[in-house]
């Protein structure tokens, strides 16, 4: 799998200019430059952390790489029930996008995979594995589970179960951020099977429209449910599927931190100063299947030992914090904290009660607005 932008990329320009574009919605064609964000992004294609911020980075990844390894410990002994999708592989997507977000105003959305993106955003690990578990103590107080968690307080809203569906959510989003005059700005995920959705496009085209401050970003792990990109995508360059709508496109390697938090930088700027949407194709990898019940036999074991030993985005922070002179304890001692807190996660997971059955019949309907 590559990794480097693609060879063959977009044209410059659209065609022809569009007098008549209404006032406020697309721009005309003038100057229109569908790759200008990919250009600067490659004219600074990785963030310059400082140490502290890279280890951070690091201490982040290796949150979730734990917890989603407990995860799926907890499932495999039948504590977690239901469908569990693990984020093995893509932590630098979640971690270099978040980090560049502002959590008092951004807001993120994303599908089923949504652990990785909840501890990014800085969640209590105990209350997100209490939810995976289905306790009272859980974040949606063990109604949501894997799939659908949620927290409005976190501006995290969910966790969606239904394929594509979080795109036109996320585009709501976008536009209570716009009518609101808030300054904030919606991250809306989505895998390389649901970029297949027409729903999607429809929220591309409303985006595009109304100017709403959105990125769209596509983790494409290579094999969505279980079907290889080529096979189910005419389109295989993700980052081109904004093209029709006039969205601009990024191709970035999401196995690498600190290239993410450089694109994300690229793309935020263009959708704070009132540009519109952005379009983010992260090229990343899942190591373990699509689900915890997938043996993921569609590709071979080799292809995944060479994943995690050529391109792992841990394996990849530790190597570059040990080149910068960092001490090998210090990196040994957040791993061995991080073990720790996963493991106070699990047992406050394992001895919260469940929830009382009076909480069948909270949160069905929005009451007041």
């Amino acid at each position: 799998m590559q990794f480097l932008s693609p060879g063959d990329e977009i044209l410059a320009k659209t065609a022809t200019p569009n007098k008549a574009a209404p006032k406020g919605g697309a721009t005309a064609d003038e100057g229109f430059v569908l790759r200008s964000l990919q250009d600067a992004h490659a004219a600074s294609p990785r963030f310059q952390a400082s140490d502290d911020e890279l280890l951070t980075f690091y201490e982040q990844m290796v949150l979730i790489r734990r917890f989603e390894e407990k995860a799926g410990q907890l499932y495999g002994l039948g504590l977690i029930g239901g469908f569990c999708h693990l984020y093995i592989g893509q932590e630098a997507v979640a971690v270099g996008l978040q980090s560049a977000l502002d959590s008092q105003r951004d807001s993120v959305i994303t599908g089923y995979r949504d652990h990785g993106h909840m501890l990014a955003y800085g969640i209590d690990p105990k209350v997100i594995m209490a939810e995976l578990t289905g306790r009272g103590a859980g974040i949606s107080k063990g109604k949501g589970g894997s799939m659908h968690m949620f927290s409005v307080d976190h501006k995290f809203y969910g966790g969606h179960g239904i394929v594509g569906a979080q795109v036109p959510l996320g585009t709501g989003l976008a536009f209570a951020h716009k009518y609101r005059e808030d300054g904030g700005v919606c991250m809306a995920y989505f895998g390389d099977g649901a970029a297949n959705q027409g729903q999607v496009y429809e929220a591309f085209n409303m985006a595009a429209l109304w100017q709403l401050p959105i990125v769209f970003v596509v983790e494409n792990n290579g094999y969505a449910m279980g079907t290889a990109v080529p096979r189910g995508s005419a389109e295989t360059h993700f980052y081109r599927r904004g093209t029709a709508f006039r969205i601009p496109g990024m191709h970035v390697n999401g196995m690498d931190v600190l290239e993410v938090r450089a694109a994300a930088e690229v793309a935020l700027a263009h959708v704070r100063a009132g540009k519109g949407p952005v379009l983010m194709e992260l090229q990343t990898y899942r190591y373990r299947g699509h689900s915890m019940s997938d043996p993921a036999k569609y590709r071979t074991r080799e292809e995944v030992q060479e994943m995690r030993e050529k391109h792992d985005p841990i394996d990849a922070a530790r190597a570059e914090l040990i080149e910068r002179g960092i001490a090998e304890d210090r990196i040994k001692e957040i791993d061995k904290r991080i073990r720790a807190v996963v493991g106070e996660a699990a047992d406050f997971a394992e001895n919260s009660p469940e929830p009382e059955m009076s909480e069948l019949y909270t949160d069905v309907l929005v009451e007041s607005y």
